[in-house]
C-alpha cells in the first residue's frame, strides 16, 4: 500500500487555508473546526510518515501516540488539547447548553485555534522533512 502521509498534509494545508478564509468571513465556529481538522490531519501525515497507523480524531491523543523520538513537548500536546475542544461543539446546537454554535465562537477563539494549529503544521512539517532526509 502507498504511503499517503503527503496526501494528508497536503489537506491538513487547504484545511488551515479555509480557517483563514472562514475567520475573514465571521464564521468563527468554522475557522474553529477547520483548525482542529488541519491538526489532526497534520497529525495523521506524521503517523503515515513513519509508517503508523492512526485513527481518531483526538489532536492531543495522536500527538501522544506518536513515537519518544518524535513526540512533541508537553505544551503543544496542550495545545491539540484547546484544538480538540473544537471538534463538535462549533458544528452541534447541543454542544452548547443554548445558542447556535456561531454564537459562542469569535475572533479571539479562531485566533487562538489557528495560531495553535499552525504551530502543529509547522512541527509536522519538521519532522517529515526529516524523515524524508534520513
Amino acid at each position: 500500500m502507498a504511503n499517503r502521509a503527503a496526501d494528508w498534509f497536503a489537506q491538513a494545508i487547504r484545511d488551515i487555508e479555509q480557517a483563514r478564509d472562514s475567520q475573514t468571513s465571521g464564521r468563527h465556529e468554522w475557522a474553529c473546526f477547520a483548525a482542529q481538522q488541519a491538526a489532526e490531519k497534520a497529525a495523521k501525515a506524521l503517523h503515515l510518515s513513519l509508517g503508523q497507523e492512526a485513527w481518531g480524531h483526538v489532536v492531543a491523543q495522536l500527538l501522544t501516540e506518536l513515537p519518544e523520538t518524535v513526540k512533541p513537548d508537553g505544551q503543544l500536546i496542550d495545545k491539540g488539547k484547546v484544538l480538540d475542544n473544537s471538534y463538535i461543539p462549533t458544528r452541534y446546537a447541543n454542544g452548547h447548553p443554548s445558542g447556535a454554535p456561531f454564537e459562542h465562537y469569535s475572533q479571539i477563539q479562531s485566533d487562538q485555534a489557528i495560531a495553535y494549529a499552525s504551530e502543529i503544521l509547522e512541527f509536522v512539517r519538521h519532522k517529515m522533512a526529516e524523515q524524508s532526509r534520513s
